[in-house]
């Protein structure tokens, strides 16, 4: 694995991005999840993944923010930098983000299709206190477990459909099938109208399309 930048500029990396997410959220008042669109469709965005040192270290997190809302909006946004003493769930979570982005060497948007930003900060209660290697054994789970075929998705190939067609012979909606398939939604709570459609289009019994509970 081969990190982008220096472990020496990690920790100006992290309080950086982690005033980023701060800023954005808390002061300048963006909705997280809007804020994570911008970023990820950033320039910004790619530059740090790379290492690139004027965005990495060259500069603060409330400039980052205000650039990447000028960038992906094309309005020159205006607000006062103050400094924060305080530590928000946000700015926590720009903080473990980009360790462990370094870390494990991928790109932001792949990390966030791993946890999302809500759940990275519901974490904060049980976390914050923590090692930060706390957070990246908690990531590492979860990459691990959706590395690993769900059983529906793993049914659905030996039958030969689609997603699509799933979809379309079970009647339950491909964003659904999507989900379940990259355990963003666990279908074992599923409602059981919706397993047995599934079950019965791929001709096997509801527990089979359950997963084991680690």
């Amino acid at each position: 694995m081969t990190r982008a930048y220096h472990g020496l500029y990690v920790s100006k990396a992290m309080n950086n991005i982690a005033n980023m997410f701060d800023f954005a959220i808390n002061d300048f008042g963006l909705d997280s999840d809007d804020f994570v669109s911008m970023f990820f469709s950033s320039e910004i965005c790619r530059r740090l993944e790379i290492g690139e040192p004027k965005y990495l270290i060259g500069m603060c997190g409330e400039e980052l923010a205000l650039r990447v809302i000028e960038e992906t909006t094309g309005i020159t946004p205006v607000a006062d930098i103050e400094d924060r003493f305080d530590r928000t769930p946000d700015h926590w979570c720009g903080w473990v983000i980009a360790y462990y982005q370094w870390l494990r060497a991928i790109g932001y948007k792949e990390l966030f299709e791993i946890m999302s930003y809500d759940e990275i900060r519901a974490l904060f209660p049980a976390l914050h206190n923590e090692s930060i290697t706390k957070f990246a054994e908690v990531m590492d789970r979860r990459r691990e477990s959706q590395r690993r075929e769900t059983n529906l998705k793993r049914i659905r190939t030996a039958y030969g459909y689609s997603q699509s067609e799933l979809a379309r012979m079970s009647n339950v909606s491909l964003r659904s099938i999507q989900m379940y398939e990259q355990r963003n939604k666990d279908i074992n709570k599923a409602r059981s109208g919706t397993v047995m459609s599934l079950a019965r289009t791929l001709g096997c019994s509801m527990e089979a399309l359950l997963e084991t509970q680690a």
